[in-house]
């Protein structure tokens, strides 16, 4: 039987805005089973943001329970939150969120030293990832030495190096042109083909259309939630 990596049961967020309180997220419902490929779509202003913060435990429910990997994780302090972010959760972001002054490789070590592993063990696990997205000769360079894809590459191999459940990817082709945006998706394939679970925020339909599975969000709420049967390989 699958089984769920995330359950989301009646989330709601609110945020206060003057006098007034306005409702972002209104009541959602939401399974994703271990090894899922998911893209979380929307216009601006659905939630799929906040929907996104919610499920990498950058940000707290109002109200509802979010069962990430067994725990509930909908009512821990900012510092449970932070462990287990760093344990749970690779994160790629659109802007790719690099130490400029730091090489490739300590860029992707970095989650390991939060995690409190010695050097070594650091720097073997990070070439190792770095070998995997196909930059074993950039591992000395730094970010400012290369390309926006090779950029993105080191920041899908540092939200890989802790081995976590979810990989969740913010827009992670919006600033790479069309010919590197293909290289990164086809990346997420094979990231996806190893066993990972993968979660993709997009507003690109193209993008979206490698996922196995699409969730659109309107107004708050899952507007709907289908199975791609096709997904672009």
């Amino acid at each position: 039987m699958a089984q769920p990596i995330i359950d989301i049961k009646g989330i709601t967020r609110n945020f206060p805005l003057g006098n007034e309180v306005v409702k972002v997220l209104k009541g959602i419902d939401l399974t994703i089973n271990k090894g899922e490929y998911v893209a979380l779509m929307g216009p601006s202003g659905s939630g799929k943001s906040t929907l996104m913060n919610l499920l990498g435990c950058l940000d707290t429910p109002t109200g509802g329970t979010y069962i990430l990997n067994g725990k509930d994780v909908s009512k821990m302090s900012d510092n449970e939150l932070a462990e287990i972010r760093n344990k749970e959760i690779g994160f790629v972001f659109q802007t790719f969120n690099l130490l400029p002054r730091t090489t490739a490789l300590d860029n992707v070590a970095l989650p390991m030293v939060y995690a409190g592993h010695k050097k070594p063990e650091r720097n073997e696990r990070a070439s190792q990832v770095l070998t995997q997205v196909g930059l074993e000769d950039r591992m000395d360079h730094k970010p400012n030495q290369l390309s926006g894809g090779q950029r993105q590459r080191v920041a899908v191999a540092r939200a890989l190096v802790n081995h976590p459940s979810i990989i969740l990817a913010d827009e992670p082709t919006g600033n790479l042109d069309s010919k590197t945006s293909v290289e990164i998706m086809n990346l997420f394939n094979e990231i996806h083909a190893n066993g990972n679970t993968v979660i993709l925020v997009t507003h690109e339909e193209d993008i979206a259309a490698y996922a196995h599975r699409v969730i659109r969000l309107r107004d708050g709420v899952i507007e709907s939630d289908n199975i791609n049967p096709n997904p672009h390989r």
